[in-house]
């Protein structure tokens, strides 16, 4: 008799899973559901959509129902996963269209339920007008109500939020963006911070930091941001403040969670209870840096959770290692790449962290169009351990960043990133690429 995997949530670590599960062990029989109205779709495309750039937010569909039930995967979607029976080994339905319930058993689980946008906890989070932006229903509800808004308040400075101001200039609309903390993109350095901060004044951008805000306020929808200190007329708003893990379902049937808050796994991705597993961003990963569990939610890393979580399910080997904080962002004329530790992160974790902090350009300075390229490289003292860096450049320039999340992944010292043969030629490079002037400089 063949055995039966049950997939909770669709998304990238989800589809990955049943999809890679079932190409690995044909006989096994998949079932995945999915709350909302799609599945593996790329939300991170979402505000390339808000700006117009991308006319159809169906695009961002990597596979429907559809193209799954061809190789064999049932994906239901607008159906939620509100309880396990973990020891009857079954899940209660909800069919959110149908408006029945039903049980469903399974053999083998996986829990990729994701991440929930955080709410500050104000009065008029729910007025109409005010959004997050997580599920491709977001944004298309974003887009209707942006149709007739001139006046846009963005709260927080993050990647979405900064994405998301870029999306609305875009679109012609007044943005303002407030941030809580000293400066935008907070989880970056100050150097780095302060190069976006100007970017986005060029760009039209009102940027209030250090700034609380304290209430939204409208008649029948918003009209206004109340902050610690003015008022901001506003005729819609993006909660864009952070996300959390999604855990709820897993803990009501005995699933751990780490100090990150997601569930804990094992490099298979296994939780603590017998042929459950969890992948994506409602899962913990490790950071190669640190050896401590870190909580990294991105599309790229939830699709290796699941592949690995369904190679392993369909009874192969893999393993999913880690992590090192890898990213990359578009902030108008920016690219913003990070991966490993920030300086101030890397005191945190009790590295003596060293840093340098240098500026070159993309190309040699003779070829047209060069633009700056900045690099800030956190590395220790002493033994020269690469721990992290940080570029600002134009466009796939900053996918530079990649040579350092190498090294980083192979435990690599300043003096390895020193001595690598880097690419040349002066369309692409100086002589000296930057990586390799700051670590010239590193002492």
């Amino acid at each position: 008799m063949s055995k039966r995997l049950v997939v909770i949530g669709g998304v990238a670590a989800g589809m990955s899973a049943a999809a890679k599960a079932k190409r690995s062990n044909p006989d096994l029989e998949v079932v995945a559901f999915e709350k909302s109205r799609y599945v593996s779709y790329g939300a991170c495309g979402l505000p390339y959509y808000l700006a117009g750039w991308i006319d159809d937010v169906e695009k961002l569909v990597a596979r429907t129902p559809e193209k799954f039930a061809k190789q064999g995967v049932k994906a239901l979607v607008r159906h939620e996963v509100v309880e396990v029976d973990y020891e009857g080994r079954r899940v209660k339905v909800a069919d959110l269209d149908g408006g029945r319930e039903f049980w469903e058993p399974f053999d083998y689980l996986v829990v990729s339920t994701g991440a929930r946008p955080v709410l500050p906890p104000i009065e008029g989070v729910h007025l109409p007008g005010v959004f997050t932006l997580r599920q491709l229903e977001d944004g298309e509800a974003i887009m209707s109500a942006l149709h007739r808004a001139q006046r846009t308040v963005i709260v927080g400075a993050g990647y979405v939020g900064l994405e998301v101001a870029e999306a609305f200039r875009a679109r012609g609309k007044q943005v303002t963006v407030v941030e809580l903390a000293e400066r935008v993109l907070p989880a970056a350095d100050p150097e780095v911070s302060a190069l976006v901060h100007e970017e986005l004044t060029r760009n039209g951008v009102q940027v209030v930091t250090g700034t609380e805000v304290e209430s939204l306020t409208g008649l029948g929808r918003v009209q206004a941001v109340q902050t610690s200190a003015f008022e901001i007329p506003a005729d819609l708003v993006l909660l864009a403040v952070g996300i959390r893990p999604n855990v709820g379902l897993a803990t009501s049937f005995g699933v751990a969670t780490g100090p990150t808050g997601a569930i804990a796994v094992d490099e298979q991705l296994r939780t603590n209870l017998e042929n459950v597993w969890a992948a994506g961003d409602v899962a913990e990963s490790v950071h190669l840096v640190t050896g401590r569990p870190y909580w990294l939610p991105l599309g790229d890393v939830a699709n290796k959770h699941g592949r690995t979580a369904g190679t392993v399910i369909a009874g192969g080997r893999a393993s999913f290692k880690g992590v090192v904080g890898s990213a990359v962002t578009k902030i108008f004329d920016l690219a913003v790449a990070f991966t490993g530790l920030s300086e101030e992160d890397a005191r945190k974790a009790g590295f003596d962290a060293k840093s340098v902090w240098i500026k070159s350009a993309d190309r040699a300075h003779y070829y047209p169009d060069p633009h700056p390229f900045h690099v800030k490289l956190v590395y220790e003292g002493g033994s020269g351990r690469l721990l992290g860096a940080q570029v600002v450049g134009h466009q796939s320039d900053a996918l530079r960043i990649d040579v350092v999340a190498t090294l980083l992944h192979r435990g690599g010292t300043v003096e390895d990133l020193r001595a690598l043969d880097l690419a040349y030629a002066p369309p692409f490079s100086p002589v000296w690429d930057p990586l390799l002037v700051a670590a010239n400089q590193a002492k």
